[in-house]
């Protein structure tokens, strides 16, 4: 099966950079959105042969996810039962029969770090509830995770290690979820491949000069790592700050 995430920064601003054509390109069995910035209620695409599932958040053009599946799925979640930080429409659980798939857009520091405590919560928050799922059956979790886990994984590692996304807080919450069980797909097939990263600043040319970081995943439980055929950065794929991803593996419903 054939998973993508993407976070678009704007779901309408990508269909107006093409959008549909790279999503009926992909033509993915799961197609995972972060930061669609909607309003309750809003679904600007109908694809056909795609059941559609979105959160939204309760702030007026911020945050949001969404999963489009050719897959009916037996349970939809939206958020993780906790009142601090789902209101914000950042995750989305598709129950299966033999794994769930997690949707996420995890928060972001802020360039001063004066969301860091917040986004830490989360993050423990987050590890509750995926090992809570993951002692029933096998995760797949897609999405914005907001970090660059190691120095490989960002171009400027020196420069920005105080940054936000690569701050040892946030380092070190990552690696809990891996410790959790979880194995990351892109590494776990390329552990030593340098310049892969799927964002990049609209600054100075960034993406041009390829000085970007890794911050979006595709993390399996370890029961299935051997089960990862492909991991990719889709980096030719324009249309928002972060390019898609993808994940191939050997998984049936």
């Amino acid at each position: 099966m054939k998973f993508i995430s993407w976070s678009v920064n704007g779901l309408k601003s990508a269909i107006n950079h093409g959008f549909v054509e790279d999503f009926k390109r992909q033509d993915a069995d799961f197609f995972c959105l972060q930061r669609t910035r909607l309003d309750k209620g809003e679904e600007p695409i109908q694809i056909p042969n795609y059941y559609q599932y979105w959160n939204y958040a309760e702030k007026k053009g911020y945050s949001g996810t969404a999963i489009f599946t050719k897959y009916k799925p037996e349970n939809v979640i939206y958020g993780m039962n906790n009142s601090t930080f789902d209101k914000e429409g950042r995750l989305i659980t598709l129950e299966y029969p033999n794994f769930y798939l997690i949707d996420v857009y995890v928060p972001v520091s802020g360039e001063k770090l004066q969301h860091l405590d917040y986004r830490l919560d989360w993050d423990h928050a987050f590890l509750n509830y995926v090992t809570n799922l993951q002692s029933s059956k096998p995760v797949i979790i897609g999405g914005d995770m907001s970090v660059a886990y190691q120095p490989i994984d960002l171009a400027e590692p020196t420069k920005d290690h105080h940054k936000a996304g690569f701050t040892k807080q946030e380092r070190t919450d990552f690696g809990k979820l891996l410790d959790a069980g979880f194995t990351d797909t892109f590494r776990y097939l390329h552990p030593n491949l340098h310049g892969a990263y799927t964002w990049w600043s609209y600054r100075y040319d960034a993406r041009e000069r390829n000085v970007g970081w890794r911050l979006d995943y595709f993390l399996v439980s370890n029961v299935w790592k051997e089960r990862i055929e492909e991991a990719k950065i889709l980096s030719e794929v324009k249309g928002s700050s972060h390019c898609p991803i993808e994940l191939d593996a050997n998984i049936e419903i």
